[in-house]
């Protein structure tokens, strides 16, 4: 089969696609016939050299986002070949295959497709899905509270506003645009606040109090802890961007799981039309490395997918 793989790192030229060995499901393992797999900017560490390169002589595989067809499944695993499914594959280095025609995952990582949806479009729920659904968990706030999002028109961000109004939250929406028209007007933020500024000061002069809870998608740490009122909760989606402990404000970072549970849901809510999904370019696997060279450029909303047919 082929697949995106590296095997030096340092550009997105070193992202290579080879035939590798097509892999075979274990006891409670599903293997997916790949229709098209999400670009995101973990993906970019694998290449850049933020996660361990792979030893002489051997390749990493890349992504995390899946969607497409059951091919094969393990003994114990209930689904059946041809089930239109999406998946997370979470490996940092060497396991990843999901930018490849076939991939295997464990059965708790996959969840039915999204009725009516294209199989580009469904790829890029599971990572920014669960990340931003897991991250609004740990928020742990309850109807009428009040949350920051920074970085809310991004791909986790935007996600993280439509769920955190589910919820029943207040939602304060942030990020790098005017006039953030895709937090408010899609995503459903109560009000937003450009970025760059005084941010803090911002958010103070709409909640004198503070603010119960940010949930940082947007990484900027310790910058925006400030918004938030005594014994209230910082999520961020990185530990790197973790802000120093004040006012007792309980600190989270959110590890990304497989979670096939949350995943339906995510998927049922964007075949009713209740989970808006970006896609900003498609690319052919056969042209990997210009797609991780134009995700490395930057400036999209939306992700870029890599197809397979």
């Amino acid at each position: 089969m082929r697949a995106a793989v590296h095997r030096s790192v340092g550009s997105p030229e070193s992202v290579e696609v080879l035939d590798v060995d097509k892999p075979e499901p274990g006891y409670s393992q599903i293997r997916i016939k790949v229709q098209a797999a999400t670009l995101n900017p973990v993906d970019m560490g694998n290449w850049l050299g933020v996660f361990p390169a792979p030893p002489e002589g051997n390749t990493h595989g890349l992504g995390w986002d899946i969607a497409g067809v059951v091919d094969a499944v393990g003994d114990a695993v209930v689904w059946e070949p041809g089930q239109p499914v999406i998946a997370l594959s979470r490996a940092f280095t060497g396991m990843n295959r999901a930018q490849a025609e076939y991939v295997v995952v464990p059965s708790e990582a996959i969840a039915h497709a999204p009725a009516g949806i294209d199989p580009v479009h469904a790829a890029t729920i599971p990572l920014n899905g669960l990340t931003a659904a897991q991250s609004v968990e740990l928020l742990g706030l309850q109807t009428g509270q009040t949350v920051l999002i920074t970085g809310a028109e991004g791909a986790v961000g935007g996600y993280a506003v439509q769920l955190a109004k589910r919820r029943g939250l207040v939602v304060i929406a942030s990020d790098l645009s005017a006039e953030g028209e895709f937090a408010t007007k899609v995503a459903g933020a109560d009000a937003y606040v450009p970025g760059g500024g005084d941010l803090v000061g911002a958010v103070r002069a709409l909640h004198p109090e503070g603010v119960d809870a940010v949930l940082d998608t947007a990484t900027l740490g310790q910058a925006v802890i400030g918004a938030i009122s005594d014994g209230g909760t910082f999520v961020t989606t990185r530990p790197d961007a973790m802000p120093e402990a004040e006012r007792g404000i309980r600190l989270r970072v959110t590890q990304v799981g497989a979670d096939g549970a949350t995943l339906t849901t995510l998927s049922d809510l964007a075949a009713a039309g209740e989970l808006a999904l970006r896609v900003a370019e498609t690319y052919p696997l056969e042209e990997a490395a210009k797609a991780h060279a134009r995700l490395a450029a930057g400036g999209l909303r939306g992700r870029i997918v890599l197809t397979m047919e």
